[in-house]
């Protein structure tokens, strides 16, 4: 078999009779699909990528030993895909990467990534810098040395990333202060969603929004298990906020729907001196060891959130505050959980990539806490 397979489709022309003669008129010829097996054609082939490109990654563990990188755009049409072939398993490891490397770095519109595990980055495993209408599915960034997947840059746009797992991120030189799950940090542009994303046992935060000026929406999403030393690290400084919604003096208002926050070593969701009117609305803060929400310079509007457990306690809240229908609020009950047995959170996805069915920390309320899916 061929180490490098392009099957092309081209439309050589258009024939069209007129009067006597004939007219052939040539049309735009479609992108190649290339299916790759080796880490070389990987390589070669995201770097030559052009719109309407599709790269079918075959199953196995590849090498790289320089950052895969594009400055290529896909159209909104013709976006470049870059995927696993069929159901194969496809990682990209990263422990032959010289130090301070990223795994993958696009500088780019318009790509779809799909169905890759990126781990073992000697930094941040996956940038996507100054990008339009990405859309990443299924993707897998663990174990690597800063955060698991990041969005940065201005004209960040229009991003959607999907049922990401991004887990075991830890940044040994500073010590678990900058591994994230997700970091949307340092940029601006409006349309950016994280959602279906499981972001756990990372040293730093699950989610963090550090100086990123434009409202992000997070939805349908866990984060649990952050900041805790798992590492032996005796000068750790791991922050573990499940959500963290801001820094560095950004006035802006993030939303965060339907998502959860457990077990982290700070606090569950904070707006981290973000004095926007951030939206928190239906979501649990669990046995997180700060508080379950903490916004107490922000003019958040918090709406039916539940808050049980947390070490710090429920909420800490400035008089800007907007709280209506959570369970700290006068009137509102505290329903019982059905299971506070978090293992079935660790399962396999659905087929379709969405969280694992779990009953943990739900509670058949239609008007209060996360749904956990």
């Amino acid at each position: 078999m061929s180490r490098l397979s392009r099957h092309t489709a081209l439309t050589l022309g258009t024939a069209l009779a007129l009067g006597a003669g004939l007219a052939v008129l040539p049309t735009q010829a479609q992108a190649a699909t290339v299916v790759v097996d080796t880490t070389a054609e990987l390589t070669s082939a995201i770097s030559s990528a052009t719109a309407g490109t599709v790269i079918q990654v075959r199953g196995g563990t590849y090498y790289p030993t320089a950052t895969l990188q594009s400055t290529t755009n896909g159209t909104s049409s013709s976006p470049v895909t870059l995927t696993a072939y069929g159901s194969e398993t496809v990682k990209i490891d990263g422990s032959s990467l010289p130090s301070g490397s990223w795994i993958f770095k696009l500088t780019a519109d318009y790509w779809n990534v799909s169905n890759l595990t990126f781990q073992n980055s000697p930094d941040s495993a996956v940038v996507c810098q100054s990008c339009t209408g990405t859309n990443w599915s299924n993707v897998k960034t663990i174990n690597g040395g800063d955060s698991g997947f990041t969005l940065t840059g201005d004209g960040t746009v229009n991003n959607t990333v999907k049922n990401l797992d991004s887990y075991g991120n830890y940044d040994a030189a500073t010590h678990g202060q900058n591994a994230d799950g997700v970091a949307i940090k340092f940029g601006s542009g409006t349309g950016n969603l994280v959602t279906g994303a499981r972001l756990y046992n990372n040293s730093d935060d699950g989610i963090d929004l550090w100086s990123f000026s434009s409202p992000v929406t997070i939805e349908h999403s866990w984060s649990f298990g952050n900041g805790v030393n798992r590492w032996g690290d005796s000068a750790f400084e791991g922050n573990g906020n499940g959500y963290k919604l801001g820094g560095n003096g950004v006035t802006v208002a993030h939303v965060v729907n339907n998502s959860a926050a457990w077990g982290n070593a700070g606090n569950g969701f904070t707006e981290n001196s973000n004095t926007g009117a951030i939206v928190i609305n239906r979501t649990t803060a669990y046995a997180n060891s700060g508080w379950g929400y903490y916004f107490a310079t922000s003019s958040a509007k918090l709406g039916k959130n539940l808050a049980v457990s947390n070490g710090s306690g429920s909420v800490s809240k400035g008089s800007a505050v907007t709280s209506a229908g959570n369970n700290w609020d006068s009137g509102i009950s505290t329903p019982s959980f059905l299971s506070t047995d978090a293992s079935t959170t660790y399962n396999a996805r659905s087929s379709s990539g969405t969280l694992p069915a779990t009953t943990f920390l739900t509670t058949g309320s239609t008007t209060i806490g996360a749904t956990m899916n």
